[in-house]
């Protein structure tokens, strides 16, 4: 198999007309005795209601709607899915520098965790437009549900949503990139590591990314703590974003929390396993790979009006001062958004 290519991180007819009926013409045994033969003439219908509707042009109101060729898109989907089996096995795809592959994301990625969103999680997207249609931002979201599905979801729900068809890159933890089959796929996913300056290459670039400070602290709080927001670190995304002069995003997502409902942690098998924290749900582990199924929750991702940041000299990235102050200014509206989304939620799975 031929290597991937690796781009530089830079940048029917319709039928109307008349309906016509042939002439009517006077056969011979019509004629009457005793009269001479003349010459045939046609003989004109009566100006009757169906007569008059046959002299209509009959339009595509009219007609019953065609149905789309079922075969020809078919055929289409095969050539593509075809096409794209050929690209795969010749190398000819494109990777950037962190390894993300669009095609393979847009084609299949994609394909496997929408129906996830749509028909499992059923998530409602709001404020899409507050993400820029060009141009680098960032966004900040809660972390919360013992497995990072959360920031998969808001990944779908910017590249379905968006109307410029943005793409969201994901800053994620180093366990991430650790384990085996999960490292390829986030990479391929366009997610990388959770580091300034990998977040500054992808702004400067003009991406969209997107980054959860609370980290395992927010995704691994049990049940009892559900949506109250935990420290966001030292505030090196403020730092980041004033460096590159992109806005900031606040993002609330409401749904997540309740899919595993962790109320123990098993800290001493975590140590051994080198994880984080070792989820006890009252699923799992007491039933096996079935308490591995998260709940269907309803979901609400919510994005917030952007915190500028273009107006602020470049000194300011160094202001530990401003960082605070604006690290807490979106932690703030962060925190405002879930509480006045789990107001108005009506019910935990509806």
């Amino acid at each position: 198999m031929a290597d991937a290519k690796v781009i530089p991180f830079d940048d029917d007819r319709s039928r109307t007309g008349a309906v016509q009926r042939p002439p009517r013409r006077r056969s011979a045994g019509s004629r009457r005795k005793g009269t001479e033969p003349g010459p045939v003439r046609e003989v004109e219908p009566l100006p009757t209601a169906a007569g008059a509707q046959d002299d209509v042009a009959v339009t595509s109101e009219e007609q019953p709607p065609e149905r789309p060729r079922a075969e020809g898109g078919l055929e289409r989907r095969i050539a593509g899915g075809l096409g794209f089996l050929r690209r795969r096995l010749t190398g000819d795809y494109e990777i950037d520098d962190f390894g993300y592959d669009e095609e393979l994301t847009d084609q299949v990625l994609m394909s496997l965790l929408r129906p996830v969103y749509e028909k499992y999680f059923r998530v409602d997207v709001k404020g899409i437009e507050n993400i820029p249609s060009d141009g680098g931002a960032l966004i900040v979201a809660n972390h919360s549900g013992t497995l990072p599905l959360d920031g998969l979801m808001m990944q779908v729900a910017v590249h379905d949503n968006h109307p410029a068809d943005r793409h969201l890159r994901l800053l994620a933890a180093d366990l991430v990139f650790m384990l085996p089959v999960i490292n390829e796929l986030a990479r391929k996913l366009g997610h990388t590591l959770a580091c300034a300056e990998d977040a500054e290459r992808l702004l400067g670039q003009g991406e969209v990314v997107g980054v959860m400070p609370e980290g395992f602290k927010g995704i691994g709080k049990p049940f009892s703590e559900r949506y109250k927001l935990q420290r966001f670190g030292r505030g090196g995304f403020v730092s980041t974003a004033l460096r590159q002069g992109v806005p900031i995003i606040p993002c609330s997502i409401v749904g997540a929390e309740e899919i595993y409902p962790m109320i123990g942690n098993a800290k001493t098998l975590a140590r051994v396993l080198g994880f984080p924290y070792f989820p006890l749900t009252p699923t799992f582990p007491w039933l096996g790979p079935l308490g591995a199924i998260p709940l269907p929750t309803k979901w609400t991702i919510q994005f917030g009006e952007p915190i500028l940041t273009d107006g602020y000299p470049p000194e300011a990235a160094e202001d530990p001062m401003l960082m605070f102050n604006l690290t807490d200014q979106v932690r703030e509206q962060i925190q405002h958004t879930l509480y006045k989304l789990l107001v108005q939620r009506r019910s935990v799975f509806f």
